[in-house]
């Protein structure tokens, strides 16, 4: 408790750093990919340990500013566990913590304001399947109604309800969020939704008929990622994107 910030490195373990590192990466992708909305929306991710402690943005900071030391370390009550300058955004807080409490698989949560996320979040019949990107969400997704910005402590319990053991949740008329096991694994489930938010968003610019897809390869999606990914998911693909931030701006590991 109460840690400088010049002393961070040396007062936390091997295991909350590496979780730090990929987190701050986290961030630095989702400005990379324009998925940013200055310095609102949020990732978090469950510090190991029986004391449900969690790291989250600092609020104030451009995604493409964070790095591994900025994040802020909170409890379940939003109460910081470490020394920081920077405060907690309390809308972050009261979406995060109440999947954190009641998801132990979710380690991470992501949640954005994508400009076509949002799109399709204000479409009454949400994500349709028109794409191989889409059959991934639309086979475990849910939809939480718009209460006006989460504010409100007795929302958490809708949330929770409307994601129950899914691992995406559109928030209408706000956006998307992904959960996963990782910080990988919510970044890819979060690049897999934004993704199939734009095709729906372009095709339904076009003329024509658009064709969904059926039934049967929606049921089949989960074990046809589970293939495609030898079982690894979103941590595939997860060393070769710290490699292009390295190349483009290492300071997310400081």
């Amino acid at each position: 408790m109460n840690a400088p910030k010049r002393h961070l490195r040396a007062v936390i373990d091997e295991v909350e750093w590496a979780l730090r590192v990929d987190l701050a990466a986290c961030y630095r992708l989702i400005a990379h990919f324009g998925w940013d909305d200055l310095i609102f929306t949020h990732v978090s991710a469950r510090v190991p340990g029986p004391d449900h402690h969690f790291l989250i943005n600092p609020y104030g900071m451009l995604f493409d500013e964070i790095t591994a030391t900025s994040l802020v370390k909170v409890d379940l009550d939003g109460r910081k566990v470490l020394e920081s300058e920077y405060d907690v955004n309390p809308a972050g807080f009261t979406i995060h913590s109440a999947i954190h409490s009641a998801r132990d698989d979710a380690q991470c949560v992501l949640h954005v304001h994508s400009i076509n996320g949002i799109a399709i979040s204000a479409q009454k019949q949400g994500l349709r399947p028109l794409s191989q990107h889409s059959i991934f969400v639309a086979s475990s997704i849910g939809y939480h109604d718009y209460e006006g910005v989460a504010l409100n402590d007795d929302e958490r319990p809708r949330l929770v309800r409307d994601l129950g053991s899914k691992k995406f949740l559109m928030l209408r008329n706000h956006g998307l969020l992904t959960v996963g096991a990782t910080v990988a694994e919510a970044f890819m489930a979060m690049y897999l939704f934004e993704t199939a938010c734009t095709i729906q968003v372009r095709a339904q610019a076009g003329a024509g008929e658009l064709v969904e897809i059926g039934t049967r390869i929606l049921d089949g999606a989960q074990d046809q990622w589970k293939r495609v990914t030898r079982a690894s998911g979103g941590n595939l693909a997860w060393p070769a994107l710290l490699r292009r931030l390295d190349r483009m701006d290492g300071s997310f590991r400081l």
